[in-house]
């Protein structure tokens, strides 16, 4: 797949402060790449890179193979995690007015618009200023005037901050939507979960550096495991112990069940799946067998604290 942003070896330093150290990325064609990291990682200084508020130190930024103009600002959207809108513009006023700096004519702005308004049920809001706003609200505005140029590359930096569940579901329905119509989308948040549901790669930064980057299930199968989480109702839980314990790693567990089961953890330890739901079948009842996916929470956690 084609890369749409690609990132290399790109430093930044603020007097003695390195904030990103020789950082290389690339962002393929039509996905959702989540950019993932501690605060003061660097994030926030790559994001501005790209946007050209701010220039590297070395290294380059390339759009769409080429090489990172002014020209390319109206082929992105930002939507940064410090909201910027002028509380007391009308918020018609206001989005006709960023969507001309971004290249589109008045005509085109009032179309988009009018989509966007009708899209996210806002559209009694034209005449209301920010400041009358939930924070909700205004997040909505924030999201309209980020994607209504149809840029090639969205940046959403915590775009669901504000947002009660139903609204934050709602943006991340749009999120899906502009993916499918072949946006790429730079996603940058703290909210693993989120992660999870909308990234197809990711990248994590920590203290500067770049420590891993790849398809998200490609990531998922190095950190992979091979831990069973386990639910079995057996009439002789010391006998079934001792036998997995030959073979086997084991150790108590808890997870959600309807039922009273032992619930354990078991490491195959170079045995297969089968070999172990074979085991348990003959001891009693199986009622839970999964693999224990990580999660990018727990390869967040594990990748920073070793380093």
């Amino acid at each position: 797949m084609k890369n749409l942003l690609e990132v290399n070896e790109v430093y930044k330093q603020y007097g003695d402060y390195v904030a990103l150290n020789g950082v290389s990325l690339q962002v393929p064609k039509g996905s959702i790449y989540g950019l993932l990291g501690p605060n003061g990682a660097g994030k926030t200084s790559l994001i501005r890179i790209i946007n050209q508020i701010t220039l590297p130190d070395r290294g380059q930024v390339l759009l769409d193979g080429e090489i990172l103009q002014p020209k390319h600002v109206q082929h992105i959207g930002y939507l940064p995690e410090e909201r910027g809108l002028y509380k007391t513009m009308k918020v018609g006023e206001q989005c006709l007015y960023l969507a001309q700096m971004k290249g589109l004519t008045k005509a085109e702005a009032k179309v988009q618009l009018e989509y966007w308004f009708d899209r996210l049920e806002i559209r009694g809001w034209w005449d209301k200023k920010i400041q009358e706003l939930s924070k909700g609200m205004a997040q909505k505005i924030q999201f309209v005037v980020c994607v209504l140029h149809q840029p090639k590359l969205l940046i959403f930096d915590e775009p669901f901050s504000g947002f009660d569940p139903v609204n934050a579901n709602l943006i991340k329905d749009e999120i899906l939507e502009l993916k499918k119509k072949g946006s790429t989308i730079i996603f940058s948040t703290h909210r693993m979960e989120s992660v999870e549901e909308l990234c197809d790669d990711i990248a994590l930064i920590h203290q500067s550096n770049k420590l891993l980057e790849g398809p998200l299930q490609d990531i998922k199968r190095q950190f992979r495991s091979h831990n069973y989480e386990v639910g079995i109702l057996t009439n002789d839980t010391e006998a079934l112990l001792l036998e997995l314990s030959k073979q086997f790693s084991v150790q108590p567990t808890q997870f959600k069940s309807l039922n009273n089961e032992l619930q354990l953890e078991i490491g195959l330890n170079n045995q297969t799946p089968n070999a172990l739901l074979n085991l348990l079948t003959q001891r009693g009842q199986v009622t839970h067998f999964m693999e224990k996916i990580p999660s990018v929470n727990d390869i967040f956690i594990q990748t920073v604290q070793n380093n």
